[in-house]
């Protein structure tokens, strides 16, 4: 639970030592911005190799549910966060018991499970598209025809398309739902949509949210693979889309960096999913802003003010897979051309195996204008053989 609004909350100070549970490049980026600050880290993560892992200051490799390991990371670390939706709410609840941990296990819970993220939007009166609960094959069988087509989703455990399949009517779904397990999942009307677009924000203890401007996303194959920012829709829109983010953290009893992914669909704005951590389309923030969403991380875990998110350029966001390394995953791409234009900025996350679909690194294009911004993107993007969507 939240304290009372604008209630003090004892600051972590550096050089704390600070814990993360997960090791990836979301978690890396958050080891060097606590770094920055002059904090010390702790990875707990099972990849001996993990990107987070291998420049922190200590690297415990575990399962995420590990006891002993917990135990020491909660001895050792004033305070304890996660980088991956997916991470054991049970051991964030376990670490509660004799650390900080921001955020709470039960928002982290919460999102991990669309059936519990649906009742909560609905408690909060928040929009969404149409949906069935699915437990059963007869709740398929029952499902309204209006749903169909529709994308089933399996409830826990599904990110960057995974977990989740186009059904185009009643039997597909069946099948479909049959060929996961018959795992609990959530069918969804699927959408024409106008665009989509994400909210990352920071809140803190005292209640204080910041909210970074809407990015507009475009998705291949399930994963994000260009974010533009600031997004190119009405303003009332982006006013809606932050008051909405807003209202989903205050609701949540959030504490931390998360992101609001929302479909624009008819001219109205619905929330499509919670992420309760750093986004990947908040990675602009890093080259386009004052501050960035992993400093905002470390400052609401560590009980400092939060800063002015302000945008200082627009920018351009363009994902790097695994498939650009080649079948095999050896072929180092030409990054020659990129880093010869003066507005991009290339970021790679030191992963030394590259497969298709895996997200490798990213870079952004900042300008003053964002189609200018888009249209340099787009053509480095297009240099580098990456296929259009």
């Amino acid at each position: 639970m939240d304290p009372p609004e604008g209630a003090p909350s004892a600051v972590v100070a550096p050089p704390a030592t600070l814990g993360l549970l997960g090791g990836g490049q979301l978690g890396r980026y958050f080891v060097s911005a606590a770094h920055e600050l002059g904090y010390e880290v702790w990875v707990l993560d099972p990849d001996s190799d993990s990107p987070a892992g291998r420049i922190a200051d200590r690297h415990l490799v575990a399962a995420y549910d590990d006891r002993p390991s917990l135990d020491l990371l909660a001895e050792r670390c004033q305070a304890v966060t996660t980088e991956f939706e997916n991470i054991p709410a049970k051991a964030l609840a376990h670490l509660a018991t004799t650390t900080m941990v921001r955020p709470s296990a039960e928002a982290v819970a919460l999102c991990q499970d669309r059936l519990a993220e649906k009742a909560f939007l609905a408690e909060h009166g928040l929009p969404c598209g149409a949906f069935a609960v699915v437990r059963h094959e007869d709740d398929l069988r029952a499902a309204d025809a209006a749903l169909f087509p529709g994308i089933l989703k399996v409830a826990r455990f599904g990110y960057d398309g995974k977990g989740q399949a186009v059904v185009a009517g009643r039997d597909e779904a069946i099948a479909t739902f049959a060929r996961s397990g018959s795992e609990p999942s959530v069918l969804e009307q699927r959408l024409d949509l106008d665009r989509e677009l994400s909210v990352v924000l920071a809140r803190g203890m005292a209640g204080e949210v910041r909210c970074f401007p809407v990015a507009e996303n475009r998705h291949t194959d399930g994963i994000l693979d260009t974010s533009i920012v600031p997004a190119r829709a009405h303003e009332a829109v982006l006013a809606e889309a932050v008051s909405l983010a807003t209202r989903i953290a205050t609701g949540l009893g959030y504490v931390g960096t998360m992101a609001v992914e929302l479909f624009v669909s008819g001219g109205r704005l619905l929330v499509n999913e919670v992420a309760p951590r750093p986004h990947n389309s908040g990675h602009v923030t890093l080259d386009s802003c004052a501050t960035d969403q992993f400093e905002q991380q470390v400052r609401a875990l560590c009980s400092l003010p939060l800063l002015d998110p302000t945008p200082r350029s627009a920018g351009v966001m363009v994902n790097l897979l695994g498939d650009l390394w080649g079948p095999y995953g050896t072929a180092e791409p030409d990054w020659t051309a990129l880093l010869a234009h003066p507005g991009l900025r290339l970021h790679l996350y030191g992963k030394r195996e590259a497969r298709p679909g895996r997200k490798m690194g990213h870079f952004t294009v900042v300008d003053d204008d964002v189609e200018r911004a888009l249209d340099v993107a787009l053509a480095a993007r297009a240099a580098l053989g990456i296929r259009q969507t």
